[in-house]
């Protein structure tokens, strides 16, 4: 099937929207959940005098803090896909898809879907520079996107005075995602099929590569 023919297309970006659906339903599930110890001295009965929301208070009192956490998935095949097919992931397409994306994480609505929206549109615009490039060019270019995305985060979150998750769990984050990229452009090209623009191939501009 011609990769630019509006059925290919279509079934692309339907194709992006069920991952990122699937990647979103992942990041909603309660995986921070620990089993109760039954045998524990800490168990509150239901029985017990205390108020509803003082026995909440002591859960949350006892729970320990979380100390790691994941790759940005999301960030991360956003990238791959505006790197190797521009025209599958619009501009528009994007934007509601991380504007979903705050909401539904309870993140500050806009935000992080706009600098997303920026940085993925800076990498399409590198496309045809970065097609005969190394991967390794491509994941410094991806890693200073990336960078640049993080700090504008937490600068514009701290003018707004606006509750930010720990510095070490932002770079933990960080870091997954820029050592988990080579898995996702891997995926991305192997499983998907979202390859660059090869030699003789219209581009998305309908040009020549």
């Amino acid at each position: 099937m011609n990769e630019l023919s509006p059925a290919r297309l279509w079934l692309m970006r339907a194709g992006f929207v069920l991952l990122t659906a699937l990647i979103i339903f992942y990041q909603l599930l309660p995986l921070d959940t620990a089993p109760v110890d039954l045998f524990t001295t800490d168990l509150v009965p239901l029985a017990a005098s205390d108020s509803s929301d003082a026995r909440l208070e002591r859960l949350l009192h006892l729970s320990d803090p979380r100390r790691w956490i994941g790759p940005d998935l999301l960030l991360g095949f956003a990238m791959a896909w505006s790197l190797r097919r521009p025209e599958y992931v619009p501009a528009i397409l994007l934007a509601g898809i991380f504007l979903l994306a705050d909401m539904l994480l309870q993140r500050p609505p806009g935000l992080l879907a706009l600098l997303t929206l920026v940085g993925c549109e800076n990498l399409k615009m590198r496309e045809r520079g970065l097609r005969d490039a190394t991967f390794v060019a491509e994941w410094i270019a991806v890693a200073f996107v990336m960078v640049s995305i993080f700090i504008a985060n937490r600068i514009i979150l701290s003018l707004l005075l606006v509750d930010t998750a720990p510095w070490g769990l932002s770079l933990i984050e960080l870091g997954m995602t820029l050592l988990f990229y080579p898995l996702i452009a891997g995926v991305t090209h192997g499983l998907m099929g979202v390859r660059k623009t090869a030699p003789g191939e219209l581009d998305s501009k309908g040009q020549r590569a």
